[in-house]
C-alpha cells in the first residue's frame, strides 16, 4: 500500500495556452492521472472497477494556483487520501516542480458508484482498506 503517491509529468506543448503556461483544465486531467495511477498502485486499476461494477466518480474539485507551470517544467504531482467515509473519500494533491516549488494545491471529494444504477453505495472494505489515509508535512 502506497499512501502518498507521486505522479511525474512534463508540460507539453499541448498543455499551453494563449498566456503561455498551462492551461486549467489540464490541472484536472494531471490531477485525474495521478488519481488513476496511485489507485493502480494500491491494486485497484480501471479494469478492476469495472469488473466490481462500481467505482470513483468526483463530485468537486477545487485548486489552488501558486505560481504558473512552463512548456518543459518537470512536474510531480503528491498525492493521497485524506478520508475516508462510507460512500465518499477526499483525496489532496500538490502539485510541485522536482526542486519542490509549489504550483498549486487541490482537493477532489470523490463519491463511489454503481455504475449501472449511477447512485452512491458505499465503499466496499476491499477498496477501502486498499488505501491507507495519509497526513503529509505540509510540502
Amino acid at each position: 500500500m502506497i499512501p502518498i503517491f507521486e505522479y511525474q509529468h512534463r508540460v507539453s506543448p499541448e498543455d499551453i495556452d494563449d498566456l503561455g503556461h498551462a492551461g486549467n483544465y489540464h490541472y484536472v486531467r494531471w490531477l485525474q492521472h495521478a488519481t488513476v495511477a496511485h489507485s493502480t498502485a494500491n491494486g485497484w486499476a480501471p479494469e478492476r472497477y469495472n469488473e466490481l461494477g462500481a467505482g470513483w466518480v468526483v463530485r468537486s474539485h477545487h485548486i489552488e494556483y501558486l505560481k504558473p507551470a512552463l512548456e518543459g517544467d518537470d512536474l510531480i504531482i503528491r498525492t493521497w487520501v485524506e478520508n475516508m467515509k462510507p460512500a465518499t473519500s477526499l483525496r489532496r494533491y500538490e502539485i510541485c516542480l522536482r526542486d519542490g516549488t509549489l504550483l498549486a494545491r487541490a482537493e477532489t471529494e470523490w463519491a463511489f458508484v454503481n455504475y449501472t444504477r449511477q447512485k452512491a453505495v458505499r465503499i466496499p472494505p476491499e477498496v477501502a482498506s486498499s488505501f491507507e489515509v495519509a497526513t503529509p508535512a505540509p510540502g
